[in-house]
């Protein structure tokens, strides 16, 4: 259900229009707070990565994980860029199925934007 109100923003009148959010759908959900430094894991249960951030695309809304990887004690590791909806997350565990450590490594280096 949305609602359309009337307000006033610098100056000029705007138009504001709220949806309501089924709040147990919605607390059923995953915080990203708590997703930052999951471990993620293949169906072979191997060690391919940790979320290092989860970034929302402007355009589309679509939600991407970055997932830190290789390296070793952290040295040489990099970030790559991963849709959320490759994700499955089920008894506080991240797994990404069909994914291994070298198909990950081998994406793209995904960098963070420095402005």
């Amino acid at each position: 259900m949305s609602v359309t109100a009337n307000a006033i923003a610098q100056g000029a009148p705007q138009s504001v229009t709220e949806r309501r959010v089924d709040v147990v759908q919605t607390g059923q959900g995953f915080r990203a707070s708590k997703l930052a430094g999951a471990t993620v894991y293949n169906r072979d249960k191997e060690r391919i990565g940790t979320i290092d951030d989860l970034i929302l695309s402007p355009a589309d809304r679509n939600a991407f994980a970055i997932l830190s990887v290789g390296g070793f004690l952290g040295m040489g590791k990099h970030y790559v860029a991963v849709p959320f909806s490759s994700l499955q997350i089920s008894d506080k565990q991240v797994l990404m199925p069909d994914a291994t450590k070298q198909s990950i490594e081998a994406l793209p280096e995904f960098k963070y934007a420095t402005d």
